[in-house]
């Protein structure tokens, strides 16, 4: 149950700042008081009576369920106990519906047996002693034998036969059988059945009643019990509304103890939620990244304001962009959640959504590729973000040529910072972005460095004021496996190409610098053309338009 809500919560985070508050009140009573470990061994006795109550709702629960759903209400009264050990009214609308359920305790406890079985069609359910008739039905079945046992010693007595026994077969069921010698000095009252070669077989009105009830006794035992089962399961639907908000209230407790859990264990702190514009975090580390790297990690810091909501970030491949904006990003999510988050402090102003385009991937089965998912979902987010958005952008412009590219990424930046002022994080390897701030307010670069030595590279992880020094491309191939001669030709053209660009003074933009045409611009006219426009053919002369014909001739060489 807890684990289903912590998804809704966090697949459907709220903006109720009230209730947001409320949440993080209750995490922070149960750190306060240290009970968070006492809740856990309460509840994880509590099996997930959610769906055992939907199924007692449709008449379709199981026997272990009810037996499940007994050992959760008869470990209730020690949680509400621990409860009410913690003294903080923000638990109160936890403790209301997180009570003890003595009657359905009770019932469960008397009706159900220990371990029952998966289902009810052999029986076996119900407990001895919760039915009268049904255990008298049980005795005449499971104890038939111990009955035929007195009845012979019985009747060897009182009519002195040596030979009598009492006996039973499928064909005809019960009987007296004696030998034939002593036939004779059977009893009135006893009723020939069978001859046999050396033997009578006799019938008394006893044993013709026993044998009728021990016949059907297992059949009417099962009917009887399948009977029980759906009285008690009738029996809990009388209070059904309570049991199901009990188990909501579980959930709810389970998902706050695993935040106060959280909290303390991966040092997590309160964020302070605010109406004021701005997110500003500090020390923000990424709770994924934080447990699984084997280095220690390094937090970052965030300022966004009215007057700064965008953030281009430069730096190298594998240097921690992506895992600054992410970490961003949940920090933001957790925090509307209800839960702690990873940071020294937040403070964080009204956020209505968080908009991402992060990494590489195609949908070729509806014939978009990989750059067509990126626009499409670029313009979800230049259609839909607002003010008070969070967005994520990396590498925009990647998957076209470099023009396009860099002229998408630049005018996609520009339209988030001039005309949806959201809060965004712009991550980039187009140096020509970093002008931005120069041409935009509200816009600041950020940079992630690394260094170099005994040429190999060092990240460093620490985001920082102003724009990267460069990117570092070769030194991340070596690092990724790239052969060494591979590596070596890169580095000697990449010198052709910067004294290419300081000869020239224009930046490189490809190996080849080819002129890109734009398949939609219209081509100017030609002179020639721009002549015959001017031309009225009916005022000329035949001398004049020969002499015409060799003026647009020259024109068109």
């Amino acid at each position: 149950m807890g684990s289903r809500q912590l998804r809704r919560w966090l697949n459907r985070p709220i903006r109720c700042h009230d209730q947001l508050h409320l949440r993080q009140s209750c995490v922070q009573a149960i750190q306060d008081s240290f009970q968070w470990q006492g809740i856990y061994d309460h509840l994880k006795a509590i099996g997930d009576i959610e769906r055992i109550l939907a199924r007692v709702a449709l008449r379709s629960a199981r026997p272990r369920d009810l037996a499940r759903l007994r050992d959760a209400l008869q470990e209730l009264p020690e949680l509400t106990a621990l409860l009410s050990n913690i003294e903080e009214s923000a638990l109160d609308h936890l403790r209301e519906t997180i009570i003890d359920f003595p009657v359905e305790a009770d019932l469960l406890s008397r009706a159900i047996i220990d371990n029952p079985p998966v289902v009810i069609r052999d029986g076996g359910v119900i407990a001895e002693g919760f039915d009268a008739e049904l255990d008298e039905l049980r005795q005449l079945s499971e104890h038939a034998g111990d009955f035929l046992i007195r009845l012979e010693e019985q009747e060897k007595a009182t009519t002195g036969l040596s030979t009598l026994k009492v006996g039973y077969n499928r064909v005809h069921g019960y009987y007296i059988e004696i030998s034939r010698a002593q036939s004779d000095q059977a009893p009135a009252h006893y009723i020939r059945r069978q001859t046999l070669k050396n033997a009578e077989r006799f019938i008394t009105p006893e044993l013709k009643e026993f044998e009728d009830k021990v016949l059907s006794s297992k059949s009417r035992a099962l009917t009887r019990e399948k009977a029980l089962y759906e009285q008690v399961i009738e029996q809990l639907n009388e209070n059904l509304m309570g049991l199901q908000n009990l188990a909501v209230s579980l959930s709810e407790l389970d998902a706050l103890n695993n935040f106060a859990e959280r909290a303390e264990t991966l040092n997590f702190s309160r964020p302070t939620l605010t109406r004021d514009n701005g997110i500003l975090i500090e020390g923000g580390r990424h709770p994924v990244v934080e447990q699984v790297s084997d280095q220690p990690f390094v937090p970052n810091d965030l300022t966004f304001s009215n007057d700064n909501r965008m953030a281009v970030i430069t730096g190298p491949n594998m240097g921690g962009k992506s895992t600054y904006m992410r970490q961003i990003a949940l920090i933001v999510l957790l925090a509307h959640t209800g839960c702690y988050v990873p940071a020294e402090g937040a403070k964080i102003g009204p956020i209505d959504r968080i908009f991402t385009r992060i990494g590489s991937s195609d949908d070729l089965a509806s014939g978009r590729s990989t750059f067509m998912v990126e626009m499409t979902e670029t313009a979800n987010i230049l259609n839909n973000a607002t003010p008070c958005s969070l967005v994520l952008m990396d590498e925009i412009g990647r998957g076209t040529s470099t023009f396009d590219g860099l002229s998408l990424a630049w005018a996609c930046a520009a339209h988030l910072a001039q005309k949806l002022r959201a809060y965004t994080l712009f991550a980039t390897h187009y140096f020509e972005l970093t002008a931005l701030p120069e041409q935009f307010d509200g816009v600041m670069n950020l940079h992630l460095n690394a260094t170099e030595h005994n040429d190999n590279i060092i990240f460093m992880h620490k985001v920082q004021e102003g724009p990267a020094s460069q990117s570092y491309g070769l030194q991340v191939a070596k690092l990724a496996g790239i052969p060494h001669d591979v590596v070596g030709q890169a580095r000697e053209k990449l010198v052709q190409l910067e004294q290419q660009e300081n000869q020239n003074g224009d930046q490189v933009r490809t190996i080849y610098t080819p002129v890109q045409n734009d398949l939609f611009s219209v081509a100017e006219p030609a002179p020639a053309l721009e002549k015959l426009e001017s031309i009225s053919p009916d005022d000329l002369t035949p001398r004049q338009a020969l002499e015409l014909l060799y003026e647009l001739k020259a024109l068109t060489r």
